[in-house]
């Protein structure tokens, strides 16, 4: 019986199958290449494409996670509150004196509050009475935060600075005045816009923020209770918006 053998395949045979199948693998790839959205649209801008990026993103559709915000602006970590470590409980309770004693005071007939004409402006007497209500407190210091350039700035997040001095851990906290019957809505009452030269997160820090109840009488605002959020847990939105200021609109050499 003679020996059966395997045939021979043609090398010009296997030359032409490994042609064919590489052939497929680079169709393939540029197919790809031409589906997928060009970057950069014949004689269109850097600028134009740079919107279209953006705007392919749907950024203000996504929610971000408020520490991770802070982090990737300041390299600086947001640390959770822990109700458990007595640091923390000691600040709590700090807090709460100090703001049982700012409303009563501030909802008096002759609070600086009633002069107000709008309730939004009442925040800098909160920061002013929970600043000095804390100093007073043996072992916290409370300040006005210092930007990176070293200046003490009032305006931007956060609003006050406040260092347990024995453990040194510093904690963040940004009041806000908020009508009773406003709690849950939808109104955007908080804002964070990261700049360089005036950041003002220089530390590791607990972030708290402050949420004072009012009845929404004009002129006659009374505030009567408080929530303390920890924003280590809150997550944001990021709200785009192309804008444009006075100087940019009429600015012209007529006076």
């Amino acid at each position: 019986m003679s020996e059966c053998k395997p045939a021979k395949i043609p090398k010009l045979v296997i030359g032409l199958a490994i042609f064919a199948f590489a052939f497929a693998v680079l169709a393939g790839q540029i197919k790809r290449v031409l589906q997928a959205p060009t970057e950069k649209k014949l004689g269109e801008s850097s600028d134009s494409a740079l919107v279209r990026s953006l705007l392919r993103e749907n950024l203000d559709q996504r929610r971000f996670s408020f520490a991770t915000v802070i982090e990737a602006t300041s390299d600086r970590r947001v640390l959770p509150l822990d109700p458990e470590d007595p640091v923390h409980q000691r600040i709590l309770t700090a807090i709460e004196k100090v703001m049982a004693r700012a409303c009563a005071d501030l909802s008096a007939p002759d609070s600086p509050v009633r002069k107000l004409r709008r309730i939004n402006e009442g925040s800098r007497f909160f920061e002013e009475a929970l600043m000095k209500g804390l100093n007073d407190i043996p072992g916290l210091s409370c300040a006005i935060p210092t930007n990176r350039q070293g200046e003490h700035q009032r305006s931007g997040y956060p609003d006050l600075k406040l260092t347990d001095e024995e453990s040194g851990t510093v904690f963040y906290l940004d009041p806000k005045l908020v009508e009773k019957s406003s709690w849950k809505s939808s109104f955007r009452s908080f804002y964070f816009e990261p700049k360089d030269r005036t950041l003002k997160i220089n530390d590791d820090a607990v972030h708290l923020l402050i949420g004072i109840g009012h009845d929404g009488r004009n002129g006659a605002w009374t505030f009567s209770d408080w929530k303390v959020v920890d924003l280590a847990t809150l997550s944001v939105r990021l709200k785009a918006e192309f804008q444009a200021s006075n100087r940019d609109l009429y600015n012209t050499d007529a006076e």
